[in-house]
């Protein structure tokens, strides 16, 4: 006996576009991957933001955005280079437990910050994040002792983890079809922000910091450097906070609001972005109702009770595993982002402690040196993330053929990082992992949330950054056992980049030239 109504795709496919023309917009996701009724509004709304367009709005949160790109990679720098110095004034025997409390408050951080902005918004998220950064980074340039610093890491780390989560998701729903490429050229200022801290560290740094090869015990008022550059790069995070809070108006996410049902919101934050660009939007409340079907979200009180209550439950997570082929999606992509996420920091973490202790064996791990080599490392990252830029709209490339290329690659670089037997190879092979890791990061950070629907996509961030955390907490262990002076580590690592670039590979969508649901 068979069924007479009609099966619902567990395995959809993409709808095959080459092109974002005009203000049609095509879906990620095929009918039967979503909600149908969600997926017709959110079809809706993306037409209108094209119609729409680019312009002034866009732009500025471009910008605003950026500072929080910024903070992702900034903060977990600055306590690479910070290590060293903490390490000999407090006389810490095992540095990398710094690095350990980082890694759990930016765990902390994901996951209160990445669920927490599909319950309670994307507005306070995003204001909220890089503020208690900064006043968390100001305040531990006054720490008495390793423990202290140590809290201090946590908690602006906490911060600094909700970054991406929150930002990827309100920079890509606000985004025109036509321009979501840009969410990858956003990863400049992830490599600009690597820039700027070795740029300020090498200075203050290299000016009053204790150096490994000193004989005598290293005391605060010889080690002055690293308590300025925390107080530099915390004032630095404080203007980004004002610029976001005081001189721009962030709306809501009109996406996000239709998803809870307040579909007279949402069209009125399309009016408002129309009005900021200068134009009109011809979308109305009765095109978004007309969709409206047996099971759609209510508005009314009794709704709106069951739907607080609804917030604690995991219904954000099943969507995402909804069918077969959004599940498997789902899962790889977990794991890719579980695997850099060990991978990335059991190296580029220690990258300037190596440099000085392996340049100590070479001969030549001066203070001055080491902050040099990472100046120009980081500097190498930004034509990263500008190819990234690029790669991920060639086509039969894309998203997934640029990203498991670099992934790759870096592994590659890694491995060949072992086979420097002096300190300017050992400098050439880590500029060439930072140049791949920022191409490679670069097209994460955009194809990600271009795969989750937006009702769920700060959840599926949440998950994804979350297992990314989960995996970095490993790096500091792993340090504090393995000695960082041979190349154990380095092989991890570069295994786990590898591994990462074949998940990739096995990834089932492409999201070049399709609209984000």
């Amino acid at each position: 006996m068979t069924d007479s109504k009609p099966d619902v795709k567990d395995e959809p496919d993409f709808i095959d576009n080459n092109s974002l023309d005009g203000t049609k917009t095509t879906p990620v996701f095929e009918q039967g991957t979503v909600d149908p009724v969600y997926q017709a509004k959110a079809h809706v709304l993306n037409n209108a933001t094209q119609q729409i367009g680019m312009g002034k709005y866009q732009w500025e949160l471009f910008v605003l955005v950026g500072f929080g790109w910024a903070a992702d990679n900034m903060w977990p720098i600055i306590t690479s280079l910070i290590l060293q110095p903490v390490a000999l004034e407090f006389n810490q025997s095992k540095p990398p437990l710094l690095s350990l409390a980082q890694n759990i408050g930016l765990l902390a951080g994901a996951i209160f910050w990445g669920f927490g902005c599909d319950i309670f918004g994307r507005r306070l998220a995003f204001n909220a994040t890089i503020g208690i950064t900064a006043v968390f980074g100001l305040i531990a340039a006054g720490s008495p002792n390793f423990a202290a610093i140590g809290c201090f890491a946590a908690l602006w780390s906490f911060g600094v983890g909700g970054n991406l989560p929150v930002d990827s998701a309100v920079f890509l729903e606000f985004l025109p079809g036509s321009h979501q490429y840009l969410l990858t050229i956003l990863s400049i200022f992830w490599a600009l922000a690597q820039l700027l801290a070795t740029l300020v560290a090498w200075p203050l740094l290299g000016y009053r910091t204790c150096s490994a090869e000193q004989t005598t015990p290293c005391t605060r008022s010889q080690n002055f450097g690293w308590r300025y550059f925390m107080i530099a790069m915390g004032g630095f995070s404080m203007i980004c906070f004002i610029l976001r809070f005081v001189f721009f108006t962030l709306y809501e996410s009109p996406k996000y609001l239709m998803g809870k049902g307040k579909d007279a919101e949402a069209v009125a934050v399309v009016h408002k972005v129309a009005l900021k660009n200068g134009k009109t939007s011809a979308l109305s409340v009765a095109d978004l109702e007309i969709h409206n079907a047996e099971g759609q979200q209510a508005t009314d009180a009794a709704a709106a009770l069951k739907r607080k209550l609804e917030k604690v439950n995991l219904e954000h997570v099943r969507a995402l595993f909804r069918t077969r082929r959004l599940a498997y999606s789902t899962t790889l992509i977990i794991f890719v982002w579980a695997f850099i996420g060990l991978a990335y920091p059991l190296y580029n973490a220690f990258i300037p402690y190596t440099l000085s202790s392996r340049g100590a064996s070479f001969g030549d791990g001066s203070v001055y040196l080491t902050y040099r080599n990472s100046l120009i490392i980081a500097v190498l990252g930004i034509p990263g993330a500008l190819l990234g830029g690029v790669l991920v709209e060639v086509p039969k490339l894309g998203r997934k053929g640029a990203l498991a290329l670099a992934t790759i690659l870096t592994g590659v670089f890694l491995f060949g990082s072992t086979t420097a037997r002096n300190s300017n190879s050992l400098l050439g092979w880590n500029c060439a992992f930072n140049f791949m890791s920022n191409v490679m990061y670069a097209v994460l950070y955009a194809y990600t949330p271009e795969i989750f629907p937006t009702k769920d996509r700060g959840t599926g961030n949440a998950l994804t950054a979350s297992a990314n955390r989960i995996f970095g907490i490993m790096a500091p262990i792993i340090a504090i056992y393995a000695n960082l002076e041979t190349a154990a580590p380095v092989y991890v690592s570069g295994a786990l980049f590898l591994a990462a670039g074949v998940l990739v590979c096995l990834l089932p969508f492409e999201s070049r030239g399709k609209a984000s649901l």
